[in-house]
């Protein structure tokens, strides 16, 4: 006799469902041709109270690829958006649907979403599918995200479909594939432009009632919690975007459609990892102006929560919303500036102290050209607690060619030696754990993920990918 599958038995409750049909569509999914598991997340499974070992690949393809015997009805979720400063209103999701939420070990409510699962009414003349490089990629950088301490979704399964797809950015046919994504919520700045676009108060209000329910529960009985509930999501925000830029990530188009309202990252398209320090880096080749660079991010995160105002404004006081937005600069600020000094080794250092080592670090890393996260990698691998005792000890074979260079380095040597000399003696270790983790030896720049890629699409050959996977996750 069969065993029932554990994925189509988890507890899955209707909480998005329960809102009614002004929020979503009932969709089917697409049949396909083929269902290969090429990604299976076991840690995931552990998160929603999964043994890995019962949960077979039958399992994942049976549930996520060929989509039977779901055990919830499965919604299109509606939404609009700005992209590139413009609103769209002709947006909703067009190749993918909330296939269930379901409660994780730690009682919070995810939700798991599909990618390339289909038409839906927002296809907009698509066809709704993934290639599968896409999907690759997604995984490679939502694990990525996910050690370097970064608030992110998560590829929970992905699934090759047979099927030969045209695009315009690929070398095509290319392949196809469905993702399962893993999220705390699918609900997007955009699902609340949408309701304002038709003008419906009272949408917002039960849909802002729902949020706060389920993602801010602490909020729910408090009488101003609408106003907290958005000085919240701005402090979210705020430390989303740092822990992106301290991780050296530029998403890929962050229009308000793909600002989640948990304060989570996903949906980053075209991404990249910079190379090098570069403020005018753009991951997306269809940005031709630079609006989503890596140095616009924080910005383009204050204007979207600026934009998400004009929704929330029916039935938030602006004097309320106002004094919310003005929170982001400074935990902006502050959240970089821990995630930096975090990087460089230490927990907590005085204003004076931190501002001037991480003014000159980033001097370094601009003016040497240098990979930023070599630099950072370098750092934790060569550190030593005899660096303490002489700055001859900091990266002690490094060559510098140019003078003016050389008395930059020196400089920012001696800063370094300064802030160490202010740590306690038994300290040095502790500098040597935080740079190992918070310095992954491993970051998927684009020539990695093509590196993966390559043998894939040449032979079939998922090896590199999944040693590029293991290398990434490793602590």
């Amino acid at each position: 006799m069969a065993q029932p599958n554990p994925l189509l038995n988890l507890n899955y409750e209707p909480a998005l469902e329960l809102l009614g049909d002004d929020y979503y569509d009932p969709v089917q999914a697409a049949e396909f041709p083929t269902h290969i598991l090429r990604f299976r997340n076991d840690d995931l499974l552990v998160k929603v109270g999964l043994d890995p070992q019962m949960v077979s690949d039958e399992d994942f393809i049976e549930a996520f690829g060929k989509f039977q015997n779901a055990p919830r009805p499965f919604l299109a979720l509606r939404y609009h958006g700005y992209q590139f400063g413009e609103y769209n209103p002709a947006l909703g999701d067009g190749r993918g649907f909330l296939y269930g939420q379901v409660r994780g070990g730690d009682g919070e409510l995810y939700d798991l979403g599909t990618k390339g699962s289909g038409t839906t009414p927002y296809s907009r003349g698509g066809d709704g599918r993934l290639t599968l490089k896409g999907g690759v990629r997604e995984v490679i950088a939502a694990e990525a995200l996910h050690r370097a301490g970064v608030r992110t979704s998560r590829c929970l399964s992905l699934i090759e479909t047979g099927e030969s797809l045209w695009r315009g950015d690929e070398p095509s046919p290319t392949r196809s594939s469905v993702m399962v994504r893993f999220s705390r919520s699918h609900i997007r700045f955009g699902t609340f432009e949408r309701l304002h676009y038709f003008q419906r108060k009272d949408l917002i209000a039960i849909l802002l009632d729902h949020v706060i329910e389920h993602y801010y529960t602490h909020l729910t009985h408090e009488i101003d919690r609408y106003a907290r509930f958005y000085a919240e999501l701005v402090q979210r925000v705020a430390e989303l975007v740092a822990q992106w830029m301290a991780a050296g990530f530029c998403h890929g188009v962050l229009n308000t459609d793909n600002m989640s309202i948990t304060g989570e990252s996903f949906d980053y398209g075209p991404y990249a990892f910079i190379p090098t320090y570069d403020p005018k880096f753009t991951a997306a080749y269809f940005d031709y102006s630079g609006l989503y660079s890596y140095g616009n991010q924080p910005g383009i995160c204050y204007h979207n929560l600026e934009k998400l105002q004009r929704p929330l404004e029916l039935v938030i006081p602006q004097a309320d919303l106002e004094a919310g937005l003005a929170l982001f600069w400074n935990a902006y600020k502050q959240a970089y500036r821990r995630r930096m000094l975090g990087k460089l080794g230490f927990d907590d250092l005085s204003a004076d102290e931190s501002q001037e080592l991480l003014r000159l670090t980033m001097q370094v890393l601009n003016q040497f050209e240098v990979g930023y996260h070599d630099f950072f990698s370098e750092l934790a691998q060569q550190f030593f607690p005899d660096w303490r005792e002489d700055v001859n000890h900091i990266f002690p074979y490094a060559t510098i060619a140019h003078d003016d260079l050389l008395n930059l380095w020196n400089t920012w040597k001696i800063s370094y030696f300064n802030t160490l000399l202010g740590l306690p003696d038994d300290e040095m270790m502790q500098v040597k754990e935080r740079l190992r983790i918070n310095n992954p030896t491993t970051v998927p720049v684009r020539s990695r993920i093509e590196a993966a890629w390559q043998p894939i699409t040449e032979a079939d050959d998922w090896s590199t990918f999944y040693d590029l996977l293991e290398r990434i996750r490793a602590k």
